[in-house]
């Protein structure tokens, strides 16, 4: 015997209905929630790769012993006043090499098809690439404890060390999108990473960050004046050493500003328009 047709149809109906979920169907995430969803998936990448904080840790301590032993003595006439001239830079230094990192996460998640799901999915589409550069500003600020471990007593106290961290994390934030615009260009993570130290060698030493630019000749005063990391690191010595100025302040919010406004928008561009 055969189950009529007008009987079995209400049935699949039902088991239909009974399958699927009753709850009302979830909002929409916003920009802030999927940015910070994503700036998850990036600290995670550390939480199962814990050799990334490598560069956090060794590479301060590494800059900091080289110069201050050996050159210390020569450029202050003292290592320990050397030192206390020293650490704020290498600070700076530090957050500023470890910034090619998000170019460099970007490529690998391009290279492998990761993004182009991202891509498929209805959230905010610049989350993606703000929530990468959320997740690695938390990186950026493990770097003042090794500072403070490597001997600096700065006499703005615990207040002007957490501001010029700010500081140099809003910095770090606006040079990041030069990196993910990199990394959606370059083929390979190791053409980001080349490109990059191509760009963050003559800006870091090019700088103040080891020698006062008054012992420069002129013309290198000049180019040292308008590097960008100088004025920042004129403003986190003044911060932890209590002497900043707010012209100096405003510089590094000025660059940081421009560099977001040139660079983001390039980004946004090649990411919507990459094949």
């Amino acid at each position: 015997m055969t189950t009529p047709a007008t009987s079995v149809q209400p049935t699949r109906e039902e088991a239909l209905r009974s399958a699927l979920s009753s709850r009302a169907r979830p909002p929409r995430p916003n920009a802030l929630s999927a940015s910070l969803t994503f700036g998850w998936r990036a600290l995670l990448k550390i939480k199962h790769v814990p050799e990334q904080l490598f560069d956090v840790t060794a590479f301060p301590i590494m800059f900091t012993l080289m110069f201050t032993y050996l050159f210390g003595g020569a450029l202050a006439g003292s290592t320990g006043e050397y030192l206390q001239f020293l650490l704020p830079g290498i600070l700076v230094q530090t957050v500023m090499f470890i910034t090619m990192y998000t170019g460099m996460g970007l490529n690998t998640d391009l290279s492998k098809g990761v993004f182009d799901r991202f891509r498929s999915l209805p959230i905010w589409r610049p989350a993606t690439l703000v929530g990468a550069l959320l997740g690695d500003a938390a990186r950026y600020a493990m770097a003042p404890a090794m500072v403070l471990v490597l001997g600096f007593r700065p006499a703005g106290g615990a207040a002007g060390v957490l501001l010029s961290v700010a500081l140099v994390l809003v910095f770090s934030f606006g040079l990041s999108w030069i990196w993910t615009a990199l990394g959606l260009i370059l083929r390979t993570p190791n053409s980001v990473m080349m490109a990059s130290f191509l760009i963050l060698f003559p800006l870091t030493f090019a700088s103040n960050i080891f020698v006062d630019p008054e012992t420069m000749p002129a013309w290198l005063q000049a180019i040292v004046g308008a590097n960008p990391i100088t004025h920042l690191v004129t403003a986190v010595r003044g911060l932890m050493h209590g002497t900043v100025t707010a012209g100096a302040i405003g510089w590094v919010f000025l660059s940081s500003g421009a560099l977001v406004a040139a660079f983001a928008p390039l980004t946004m561009y090649l990411y919507r328009n990459k094949k």
